[in-house]
């Protein structure tokens, strides 16, 4: 524990990434059952979309709590938000890319991820933490 301990005080930035990734692995996580669970009864593009407006409400919970530890306010949420409005168009853009070049509907989403998570890091990122990022 005191390794781990000793790690976060010496690179917080890396410790709060791993947190994303977790955070981040547990939203993709949900949005692919969700999209997988709905293709047998709606398109692909409703089915990622569901699934991606269930995912966020996790993932926007567990990123202010657990990832960047900051108090909820109406322009971090703003920011949330907008962050992951484009990052949701980039995906759904993306994801009908992969469909379009082939890719089944069922293996489609994974290519997705690997594109948009650094993306959004970086969007959420730069969001959440502007204004405690500011006060330092």
């Amino acid at each position: 524990m005191r390794l781990i301990t000793s790690l976060v005080k010496r690179n917080p930035k890396l410790f709060e990434f791993v947190k994303f990734g977790i955070v981040g692995g547990v939203a993709l996580f949900i949005l692919y059952l969700v999209y997988y669970l709905l293709l047998s009864v709606c398109g692909h593009n409703l089915s990622y979309t569901v699934g991606y407006i269930v995912s966020i409400i996790v993932n926007y919970l567990l990123t202010v709590y657990f990832t960047f530890k900051v108090k909820l306010n109406t322009k971090r949420t703003i920011g949330f938000a907008f962050s992951h409005l484009v990052n949701y168009l980039i995906q759904i853009g993306c994801l009908n890319l992969f469909l379009v070049l082939g890719i089944s509907e069922q293996w489609a989403p994974f290519p997705v991820f690997i594109i948009c998570v650094p993306i959004n890091f970086l969007l959420v990122r730069y969001f959440i933490k502007k204004d405690t990022d500011e006060e330092n």
